[in-house]
């Protein structure tokens, strides 16, 4: 571990010195009503402006609060439901009755008109349900959806912020290799010069000035080609944090939080109860749990009371038809029993039986699989550790071969070919350093989602 801190240290030293802890952005204007990050920005300040910015997480939220809205409206069948109706009507036509002649009871009986041509009523109502079997899921289940939704908003921003962390490394790590290529240019450019001037002199041949060239025609190529690349992963970058693209964005990095950030502790035990998808898979269950209990005491009756205020006219005169009314009004139960409805309760309890037992098998199908995650993950880890030791001890000794080839070089003691050579070899060796530490950094991230250990503010 002394070993590790003290690899990683000298490795920050040496970014430090060679400027790629402070990552200039792309300068540009930025429109009205657009604002960036003033200053150099770090991980946690891209996360930051990731959570206040990024479109994706405020449609997570309005997600959230419409589902809190579901769970709202299927509550309120608990409160009492009052609506007023009204209506006119007016007959065409009145109904015509038959009664019998009270005053000839053996005699035909007689046809007689009721009513009257136009009548208005006005109902004021009023329900409340005392037990119903959806009303009591609904009330049971309540806390179950709202856990459920919040558990699906920090899924969601989980997976954000580790593709904010990764495409972070990303454009910080292409910086550096594009820096070194810098550098290796300007290294290459002297050693030109260099070749021209004894070609010129008739110490060398034309081949070692032509080798040169060749070279630094292959490293401005990479420099150009690195350039663009680093145009898209800022690009990239910016648009999964909702930043403005015309805005300026500088990264930077200090050595502690580097060190930091390649740092685990490989003996931790994976707690699947951290993992947001296991914490999901639960709730479904204690939902499915609920809809059993549902269909279980399906048989209950449905209870409430209800109200009625009534005000009726009635007159075969339109003109005067509200100058009078005739009131009544009710309150009783109103009791729904279900007596028979083939086998359809049952089936429906069969049902929920069975993707109860399908869920739980499903949290057991998670174990293995996140234990598997886990285990992949950490092997990667430890493997990327070794490869980036493996690099910087390469880088270490690329670099010194090449100072000794090159003053070997000067001293006519080796040839110009053998200076291309190391100098590849160095280049390559700085380039696979970079690459490593990256991946160190990308594997870290993959071992503490697999651990659920990635934190999310929001």
């Amino acid at each position: 571990m002394l070993m590790l801190r003290y690899s990683l240290f000298r490795f920050v030293l040496f970014l430090s010195f060679t400027g790629i802890l402070f990552l200039p952005g792309v300068m540009a204007q930025v429109p009205a009503g657009q604002e960036g990050i003033a200053g150099s920005a770090d991980l946690d300040d891209c996360l930051a402006y990731t959570m206040k910015h990024q479109p994706l997480v405020e449609q997570l939220k309005i997600s959230d609060m419409v589902r809190r809205r579901d769970i709202g409206i299927a509550l309120s069948d608990w409160l009492p439901q009052v609506e007023i109706n009204a209506g006119f009507q007016q007959y065409l036509r009145q109904p015509v009755s038959i009664f019998p002649d009270f005053e000839n009871p053996s005699g035909p009986k007689r046809e007689i008109t009721t009513g009257v041509r136009n009548t208005s009523s006005v109902q004021l109502s009023a329900d409340q349900v005392i037990y119903s079997p959806d009303a009591f899921l609904a009330g049971r289940t309540a806390k179950l959806y709202r856990l459920q939704s919040t558990q699906s908003v920090h899924e969601a921003m989980v997976d954000l912020v580790v593709r904010v962390s990764k495409a972070f490394y990303d454009v910080l790590l292409t910086d550096a290799r594009l820096r070194l290529l810098k550098e290796d240019q300007a290294r290459i450019e002297r050693s030109m010069k260099d070749a021209r001037s004894q070609y010129e002199s008739g110490i060398s041949d034309k081949i070692d000035f032509q080798r040169a060239v060749i070279s630094l025609n292959i490293t401005q190529t990479e420099i150009l080609g690195i350039t663009e690349d680093k145009k898209f992963k800022i690009a990239y970058l910016k648009e999964l944090m909702g930043y403005p693209f015309t805005a300026p964005l500088t990264l930077g990095y200090d050595s502690t939080g580097l060190i930091q950030e390649t740092w685990l502790d490989t003996t931790r035990i994976i707690r699947y109860r951290n993992r947001v998808e296991y914490q999901q898979l639960l709730t479904r269950l204690n939902l499915q749990r609920s809809m059993i209990g549902y269909y279980r005491f399906g048989f209950l009756p449905s209870l409430s009371a209800f109200a009625n205020y009534n005000l009726v006219y009635q007159n075969d005169n339109i003109g005067i038809l509200y100058d009078r009314d005739f009131p009544n009004s009710a309150v009783g139960l109103r009791l729904t029993l279900p007596l028979f409805e083939g086998t359809r309760r049952a089936q429906q309890l069969k049902k929920a039986n069975l993707l109860y037992k399908e869920m739980a098998l499903d949290t057991l199908v998670f174990r293995n699989s996140a234990h598997t995650l886990y285990v992949q993950a950490i092997a990667a880890y430890k493997s990327s550790l070794k490869t980036y030791r493996t690099a910087q001890e390469n880088s270490r000794l690329a670099g010194e071969i090449y100072n000794t080839v090159r003053l070997q070089y000067n001293q006519g003691i080796k040839t110009y070919l053998e200076v291309i050579i190391s100098e590849t070899d160095l280049r390559s060796s700085r380039t696979n350093e970079l690459n490593a530490l990256y991946r160190l950094l990308v594997t870290k991230l993959d071992v503490e989602r697999a651990l659920g250990n990635i934190s999310v503010n929001y």
